[in-house]
């Protein structure tokens, strides 16, 4: 069983530019909206059939499509990048369908790339990436498009790492650990600090250790935040 864990955030706190450490050539990004890399991009390219077969990043939001090259691929990082948009994009694609039971696909279709996330090779680790909505009781949770999605799957649940976007002071950091009224969480220990350094590297390296992925690999240590 591979590795799923939720990073959260609301744009521009960070959550894309933790990959700028990660090593791209171990590393397959899906964009389920195309854009620029907030960093310097080397290493980092889209794949083309024809012209770069070798490329680490590719763009779709179809759910069928997303969990095939998840599959596929022989990369044990798997980021997903803007993952609301295959909601959302699905809705607006749908706008004219009336009823309610494109509703209870969507949901079944994001559901999918979360257990296809879940059951992938033991030592593949998968970073979703999502912004995040406040509910009626005030918990702060990853976003869906509405009511009715949410009563059908509580995609915070499926997971059992959920890290969250800080920025304090002008330092952009993940919160490791719940407030109480979001639905960050991690394993005992796997974290030391309540805030890290939003470096996907670190983190992943942590992952990797704590569950002996990989004993060979010396675990790079999570730089805390005071």
């Amino acid at each position: 069983m591979s590795i799923p864990c939720l990073i959260l955030g609301q744009p521009g706190t960070g959550k894309s530019s933790s990959l700028r450490k990660l090593d791209s050539a171990s590393t397959l990004l899906i964009q389920a909206v195309k854009k620029p890399l907030p960093f310097r991009s080397t290493g980092w390219g889209y794949y083309d059939k024809e012209n770069n077969p070798g490329g680490n990043i590719f763009v779709s939001d179809i759910p069928a499509e997303i969990c095939t090259v998840m599959r596929k691929t022989r990369r044990k990082v798997i980021c997903i990048d803007d993952s609301n948009y295959v909601m959302s994009n699905a809705f607006l694609r749908r706008a004219h369908e009336k009823g309610y039971d494109k509703f209870t696909e969507m949901a079944n279709d994001i559901y999918s790339i979360f257990t296809t996330a879940a059951h992938l090779a033991p030592d593949v680790r998968v970073y979703i990436f999502g912004h995040t909505q406040q509910t009626e009781d005030g918990i702060v949770r990853f976003k869906t498009i509405g009511k009715l999605l949410d009563e059908k799957v509580s995609l915070d649940g499926l997971v059992t790492i959920c890290l969250r976007t800080v920025v304090r002071d002008g330092t952009y950091c993940f919160a490791t650990r719940n407030n109480g009224s979001d639905t960050v969480k991690a394993p005992i220990d796997l974290f030391s600090s309540d805030l890290i350094e939003n470096d996907l590297s670190m983190i992943d390296a942590a992952i990797t250790e704590f569950y002996a992925l990989n004993p060979q690999t010396q675990p790079k240590e999570t730089r805390c935040i005071n």
